[in-house]
């Protein structure tokens, strides 16, 4: 087919899979495979995917609910070299699978790259690309919408004008209160750097405090006193298996009565239970999330009903801006893997020098 002529406003995720991606002479014509959960991404990646399809892919679009499960993509990898993925599961068992033989690239829409097992891909001989530093000014804001969103109680003020009322929400200040940061890497430093005007202290907890951090003004402390003096806290930490968790019931009656939980950076580091205790029972004043144990979340969720709690649908990223460099980014992973170069966006370099590697990549010596 040609760069993606079908409607799209049926489309359902982040995916985009391109097989037979030219990578071996003697294949047909590259086949690929796109799935997003926002429209308007899939309409900026038609921009950028021409190249793609230039350059003798065949791209093609699933409609298959998201994110891809080790099922549906047993279904979606026959053949296939590359994938332009979102949270979808490449865990070991799917990355085994006999039908991700040919599988040779599985790149990431974004940042975090919890959901690919490395290990496995590397093992298997598959790149792992992602796109660092592309999200650090569109979460940073995004981060701060949600924590001004929460603390002056804004959706309860639309809500009840929308609805024919006309009743004040009060909400709590922020102007030269303190601001905790957990995890306060390329992403954590942008947020405390727009702390700022707001004449907030910064305060963060990190296991590797970094010098970019404390020339935006950021004092590291133990994470203890983040969570006792913090008026406000930004949870901006990297989804490892250390830090699932991270934020449970004893960091929840640590916080402040009137402190803001803040989380834009994944689900499993924060206890949600727990969570849903703390807002029912008064233990902090509130929480604005953005990311989710398991997405979407369930129609039931008890945190769907908490009082005090902003919940969005996993969307800091999606600034037409941003997208506009993110699908420039992964569209050139994939041509630099089809022009036997090695990407400089990759999780696992060390695949290149492996025995096992399953790209024809010339790899400088």
């Amino acid at each position: 087919m040609g760069p993606l002529r079908e409607p799209l406003a049926r489309l359902e995720s982040v995916d985009f899979v391109i097989t037979n991606g030219g990578l071996l002479e003697e294949l047909e014509r590259p086949r690929g495979l796109l799935a997003l959960d926002v429209v308007g991404v899939v309409r900026l990646l038609e921009l950028v995917l021409a190249d793609v399809v230039e350059s003798g892919c065949e791209v093609v679009m699933t409609t298959r609910p998201m994110p891809l499960t080790h099922d549906s993509l047993r279904e979606e990898l026959t053949g296939v070299d590359a994938v332009i993925a979102g949270s979808d599961d490449f865990s070991e068992a799917t990355l085994s699978l006999p039908e991700a033989a040919e599988l040779k690239l599985v790149t990431r829409w974004g940042v975090g790259y919890d959901a690919i097992d490395i290990a496995a891909a590397t093992k298997q001989g598959i790149v792992v690309g992602f796109l660092p530093g592309f999200l650090d000014h569109v979460v940073a804001d995004y981060t701060w919408a949600l924590l001004l969103g929460a603390a002056r109680r804004i959706p309860e003020g639309h809500h009840s004008v929308t609805h024919g009322g006309w009743k004040p929400a009060w909400g709590h200040d922020i102007h030269h209160r303190t601001l905790g940061i957990i995890g306060c890497g390329r992403i954590g430093v942008e947020v405390a750097r727009r702390a700022a005007g707001f004449q907030m202290r910064v305060i963060a907890s990190d296991p590797f405090p970094s010098d970019s951090a404390r020339e935006a003004g950021v004092e590291f402390v133990p994470m203890e006193t983040l969570l006792e003096f913090s008026d406000f806290i930004s949870v901006n930490a990297a989804a490892t298996p250390e830090n699932r968790n991270l934020i449970n019931e004893t960091a929840l009656r640590r916080m402040k009565s009137t402190a803001y939980l803040i989380n834009t950076a994944r689900g499993s580091l924060i206890d949600e239970t727990a969570l849903v205790r703390a807002l029912e029972e008064g233990w902090i004043g509130g929480a604005a999330l953005d990311a989710f144990a398991q997405e979407p979340l369930s129609v039931d969720h008890p945190l769907r009903s908490a009082p005090n709690c902003l919940l969005c649908p996993h969307m800091a990223p999606f600034a037409h801006g941003t997208a506009r460099e993110m699908n420039a980014g992964v569209a050139q992973s994939v041509l630099d893997l089809m022009a036997g170069k090695q990407s400089e966006l990759v999780v696992n370099p060390e695949v290149f020098g492996s025995g096992n590697l399953r790209a024809q990549v010339e790899v400088p010596t």
